[in-house]
C-alpha cells in the first residue's frame, strides 16, 4: 500500500514545492548561522560598540606643575578655565553650528571655523577644542542654547596663572597646542592633538617635569547627547612642583628699576652659581598664551620693534665696554707685561702708525697706574699695555673667565658671544690681525660680543677667586608627594688659575670705581655697603660719527650702557651685570639698576648720594 502524503498534484508542481521548501529551508539556515555569528562570536565587538553608543570618553587635563622661588614664593600657578569643544560624530551641520556658536561667544567665525577644521587630525572620540578660557557669562548663554547645539561640550581645565603678571616671562616661557612636527617626535608620543606643551624658556626645559597624567571621565548620555550621568571617573596626576634659585623679591626689584628701558640684567651667587634674578625688558604677557594668543596678538608681537619675545639676558650680545678692562688688566698681570705700579702718562689719545686711538676723556687722565685706570677708566692705559700683550693672551684670558661660549645654563637659544684672536680672523676673513685691532679690542670694542650672562658669570669668577661656576636656575623638584625627583648641584665648569696678588690689584681698582671720587660709579655707591664693580658703554656707531648731545641722537644709535658689580667688596657674594640698550652711559643708566639689585637683595634703604663721577 502506497505511503500517503496528503499530496495529490501533478509530479512538476511536486517538484517546485520541494524546491522551494528547501530554499526557505536554506534562508533558515543562513540566518540562524549569521545570528549565531553575530550574538556570539562577535559579541564582544557589538558590546563595545553599544556602550559607546551610551556613553562619551572626556579626557581631563592634568593641572602642570607649580614654579615656586627659592622662598617657596608662587611664581606660576594654575587656574581654572572653561573651555567648549565638540564631538565631531555628533555634529550633523557643522557650518550651522560654528556660526550658531560665534554668535553666542561673540568670536569671529573663522576662528572657529579653523579649529575645526584642525579638528579633523583628532581621533574622532576626542573633543575638538573650539574656545579656551570663555568667560563664565559666555559659558552660561551657550548652555542655555544647547538643545540648538548637537556634539558641543563644556569642560573645566587648568591653564597658567602668572600672579606678577609679565615679570620673569623670559624665563617661564610660555605654552602653546602640540604641534604635528612636535607629535611625531619621540618625547612626545604621550600627547594628543590639542595637548598644550611648553615652546620656550623652563615650561619647554623642563617640560617631562612640569606636564602631568591625564585623567578621564566616562559619561552616560541618552540619544541627544545629553548627559546623565558620570560612570566613571580617573582623576588626573598633577605635574611636580619646582622650586627655582630665584629671589621673588631681587627679580621684581630689578625690573622696576629698569622701567621703560630695554635690556638686561643678571644677578648670581657667586659661591654656588645659583641665578638670583634674570630680567630681560620688554616683557610680554605671559597670560596671552595661556588662555590660547589670536594671530592678531602674535603679529602683533613679533612686528614689535623692540622685540619683547627676545631673552635678552642669554640671546643679546653687546660689545662690553670698558668692562671687558678686567680681562685685558688680568692678562697683561700674568705675563709680567705690566704691574700694578705700571705707570702711562694718558695725554687724551695714543698715536698708534698713522692713526689716533683716542680715551673717552679728551684732556686725558695724566699719569695713571693700573688702580687709577680702573677707577677713572682710562682706555690709554690699556692702550698701551695691551700692545706688549697681544690679543691671543688677551683672548685666552676672557674665555678662561668664561666669555666666548655658552655657559650652558640649560634654556634654549643661549648665545655664545665672541672672543676673536689671529686664528680666528684668518679663519673668518682670510686676513691677518692688525696691531690697531688689539688696542680696540682692549676695551672691549671692535669684534668682541659677549651676553649679560656671560659677564656676570665673569665678574662672579673674579669675586670668588677664580672658579667658572655654571649658572643654574631649578634648585629642585618635588612630586605632590614631596618626594624629590631632581635636586641641582653646584658644577665647576673649570678653573681660571688667577694669581692671588694680581688679582687683589684688580679688586683694588674696582673698589676704587664705586668707592672713590672720581671713580666711574661714584654717585652709585651705598655707604652701608661698599661694592666693587666696573662700568661700560658700547659704541653702537663710530665716534667720529657723533657729534651731537645724546639726546639729539636716534635712540637707535645711542652707545649702550654696561655695569657688572660684586657686593660686599670685603667678602662677595653676588654678583651682577647689568646691560641697559642705548642708554648711553654706564654710569648713569646700568649702575643704578645694580645699587637697586644690592639695595633690594641686601633690604637695605640707603639713599641716593650725589658725588662728581665721569662718563664712560
Amino acid at each position: 500500500m502506497a505511503l500517503n502524503t496528503g499530496w495529490s498534484g501533478s509530479p512538476a508542481l511536486k517538484k517546485r514545492f520541494i524546491i522551494a521548501s528547501l530554499a526557505a529551508l536554506a534562508v533558515f539556515v543562513f540566518l540562524f548561522l549569521r545570528l549565531w555569528y553575530l550574538q556570539i562570536i562577535q559579541a564582544d565587538i557589538y558590546q563595545a560598540l553599544s556602550e559607546k553608543n551610551r556613553t562619551r570618553y572626556i579626557p581631563i587635563a592634568a593641572p602642570r606643575g607649580p614654579i615656586v622661588d627659592r622662598d617657596g614664593h608662587m611664581l606660576v600657578d594654575n587656574r581654572p578655565a572653561f573651555r567648549i569643544t565638540a564631538l565631531r560624530q555628533e555634529v550633523e551641520e557643522p557650518e550651522k553650528m560654528l556660526t550658531r556658536l560665534a554668535e553666542l561667544l561673540a568670536l569671529d567665525l573663522e576662528i572657529l571655523q579653523e579649529r575645526w577644521a584642525a579638528g579633523r587630525r583628532f581621533p574622532r572620540y576626542r573633543p575638538v577644542p573650539l574656545a579656551d578660557d570663555v568667560s563664565r557669562q559666555a559659558l552660561e548663554r551657550v548652555m542655555e542654547h544647547s538643545y540648538e547645539l548637537p556634539g558641543i561640550l563644556t569642560e573645566v581645565r587648568p591653564v597658567r596663572f602668572y600672579p606678577h603678571g609679565e615679570s620673569a616671562a623670559h624665563l617661564f616661557g610660555y605654552l602653546g597646542e602640540i604641534t604635528e612636527e612636535e607629535l611625531r617626535a619621540a618625547p612626545y608620543q604621550a600627547y594628543h592633538p590639542g595637548d598644550f606643551v611648553g615652546k620656550n624658556g623652563l615650561e619647554r626645559g623642563i617640560e617631562q617635569y612640569l606636564t602631568g597624567i591625564p585623567g578621564e571621565r566616562r559619561v552616560e548620555v541618552d540619544v541627544k547627547g545629553k548627559k546623565l550621568r558620570i560612570l566613571k571617573t580617573q582623576e588626573p596626576v598633577p605635574g611636580n612642583r619646582v622650586t627655582l634659585t630665584i629671589n621673588r623679591d631681587l627679580q621684581l626689584a630689578t625690573e622696576e628699576a629698569f622701567g621703560d628701558q630695554a635690556g638686561a640684567a643678571v644677578a648670581l651667587d657667586i659661591n654656588t652659581g645659583e641665578v638670583l634674578a634674570m630680567v630681560s625688558t620688554p616683557c610680554y604677557d605671559p597670560s596671552l598664551f595661556a588662555r590660547g594668543i589670536t594671530g592678531k596678538e602674535w603679529v602683533e608681537l613679533l612686528h614689535n620693534p623692540l622685540d619683547p619675545l627676545q631673552n635678552r639676558a642669554l640671546k643679546g650680545q653687546y660689545p662690553p665696554g670698558s668692562i671687558f678692562k678686567i680681562v685685558t688688566a688680568l692678562a697683561a698681570l700674568e705675563s709680567g707685561k705690566a704691574t700694578a705700579r705700571t705707570k702711562v702718562d694718558c695725554q687724551g689719545a695714543l698715536t698708534v702708525g698713522n692713526r689716533s686711538f683716542r680715551c673717552w676723556k679728551k684732556g686725558g687722565h695724566g699719569v695713571t697706574d693700573l688702580k687709577k685706570a680702573l677707577k677713572e677708566s682710562c682706555d690709554v692705559w690699556f692702550y698701551e699695555v695691551s700692545q706688549q700683550v697681544g690679543i691671543d693672551r688677551i683672548a685666552d684670558m676672557a674665555r678662561r673667565l668664561g666669555l666666548g661660549e655658552p655657559t650652558g645654563l640649560g634654556l634654549a637659544g643661549e648665545r655664545q658671544g665672541l672672543i676673536p684672536d689671529q686664528q680666528w680672523k684668518q679663519q673668518k676673513f682670510n686676513d691677518r690681525w692688525y696691531r690697531g685691532e688689539t688696542l680696540i679690542a682692549s676695551i672691549g670694542q671692535g669684534y668682541i660680543l659677549t651676553t649679560p650672562l656671560q659677564l656676570a658669570t665673569m665678574m662672579a669668577t673674579v669675586a670668588n677667586g677664580g672658579t667658572v661656576l655654571r649658572p643654574y636656575l631649578v634648585k629642585h623638584i618635588e612630586d605632590m608627594a614631596g618626594e624629590t625627583q631632581q635636586q641641582t648641584q653646584p658644577q665647576i665648569v673649570r678653573k681660571a688659575h688667577l694669581n692671588k696678588s694680581q688679582l687683589d690689584a684688580l679688586r683694588r681698582g674696582l673698589e676704587a670705581v664705586v668707592n672713590e671720587p672720581h671713580g666711574t660709579a661714584w654717585m652709585s655707591r651705598i655707604k652701608e655697603l661698599p661694592y666693587a664693580g666696573k662700568t661700560g658703554t658700547s659704541q653702537v656707531v663710530h665716534q667720529r660719527k657723533r657729534r651731537e648731545k645724546d639726546a639729539e641722537i636716534p635712540y637707535r644709535l645711542r652707545d649702550h650702557a654696561l655695569f657688572s658689580a660684586y657686593a660686599p667688596a670685603a667678602n662677595p657674594q653676588i654678583a651682577v651685570a647689568v646691560v641697559v640698550e642705548h642708554g648711553s652711559h654706564g654710569s648713569s643708566a646700568a649702575a643704578p639698576i645694580a645699587k637697586a639689585m644690592f639695595d633690594s637683595y641686601f633690604k637695605l634703604q640707603s639713599p641716593t648720594e650725589s658725588g662728581a663721577a665721569e662718563e664712560n
